[in-house]
């Protein structure tokens, strides 16, 4: 599989010439099974066929019982320069209940190792689950300040079909959660963080001044990516393309130099609709002038209607052509990008 995904490396360099690389991703799946060799291995493909920037954000993905204090000091040794920590919770009722591998000692004790190797961390943390009062919640959102981590990204738990956790409510077990508590969870983590000097940059992710994800403010901002193996997405502004989800026939393909992805044609419709949806979980908004440059007059024209009731509401903001959601409507942001979509495609 390594082979194979330095191949495509090689394979796809057209689709960048002229771009410089920006950021470095292991993810999806459990990228810190790679050894060091493997790690440096497919680095060395990218720096091989690529345009590389002075000072790359090189970020693994790696969840806590995964980092023992011998693997976070080998990692150190590597190029990557930012860890991905899915922290989730600091309880272990709530890791067994969401079922998660690790226990709350080892995701304590991998952010004590980690901080003396890595600057820049970052930790996912759950909100809304079942039984979680705001103290608890308090108490995990203080645990990963006490370790001065300078990012935390944080979601509202969805419960999946036939997941252990849809059985358990399904079977009365435990309360399904609800969205007045995660709303609570939501306000009273934006108010924690920015008190201690995190900024809320995009809707699920807060990072220290010089810590935002460089990698996923490349998706919210628009810009170009090429995802790596199997299942991954790759987006050029104006396509996006999926890799085939069956590792033995991505191998077969790779292996004859065919690349086993699916692509489609984004139209402008669609390109608005994503634009909506990534801008206004960010701080930088949506450009009314963008959507005019890029896609049309009557896009810009769509948009000011359908978003004057949530301006009127205090839900979205209009500041000199940027609409942003304000304090009272951000919990509220996916569900008002769906209601500004524009569903006429062409």
């Amino acid at each position: 599989m390594v082979t194979a995904l330095a191949k495509e490396i090689a394979m796809r360099k057209d689709e960048f010439a002229g771009e410089t690389i920006e950021t470095i991703y292991f993810g999806g799946g459990t990228p810190s099974v790679l050894t060091n060799e493997e790690i440096g291995f497919l680095i060395e493909a990218v720096y091989k066929n690529y345009t590389v920037g002075p000072n790359p954000e090189i970020t693994l993905e790696a969840n806590p019982d995964d980092l023992s204090a011998d693997r976070i000091a080998l990692l150190a040794q590597t190029q990557v320069n930012r860890l991905s920590i899915g922290i989730q919770s600091f309880f272990e009722e709530d890791l067994k209940m969401m079922n998660r591998a690790h226990s709350a000692t080892e995701a304590e004790a991998s952010l004590a190792e980690a901080v003396k190797y890595f600057d820049n961390i970052s930790i996912d943390l759950i909100y809304g689950i079942p039984g979680m009062d705001n103290e608890k919640w308090l108490y995990n959102v203080n645990k990963a300040l006490s370790f001065g981590v300078p990012h935390i990204s944080s979601y509202a738990l969805t419960v999946e079909p036939k997941t252990a956790l849809d059985k358990l409510i399904k079977a009365g077990a435990i309360t399904k959660p609800g969205d007045e508590a995660a709303q609570q969870h939501f306000l009273l983590l934006i108010e924690t963080l920015e008190a201690n000097g995190f900024i809320h940059y995009e809707l699920s992710n807060f990072g220290k001044e010089g810590y935002f994800s460089r990698n996923n403010t490349a998706y919210w901002l628009g810009k170009r990516y090429i995802g790596i193996g199997p299942s991954a997405h790759s987006y050029n502004g104006t396509h996006r393309s999926w890799n085939i989800a069956n590792n033995v026939l991505y191998l077969k393909s790779i292996s004859i130099g065919e690349l086993p992805a699916e692509t489609e044609k984004l139209t402008i419709a669609d390109r608005y609709n994503e634009y909506i949806m990534t801008g206004l979980r960010t701080m930088w908004g949506v450009s009314l002038e963008r959507v005019k440059n890029e896609l049309g007059i009557m896009y810009k024209n769509y948009l000011l209607k359908e978003s004057a009731k949530y301006i009127e509401q205090g839900l979205l903001n209009n500041d000199k052509g940027i609409i942003t959601a304000t304090k009272k409507g951000k919990f509220l942001t996916d569900g008002i990008a769906s209601d500004l979509f524009f569903l006429n495609l062409d």
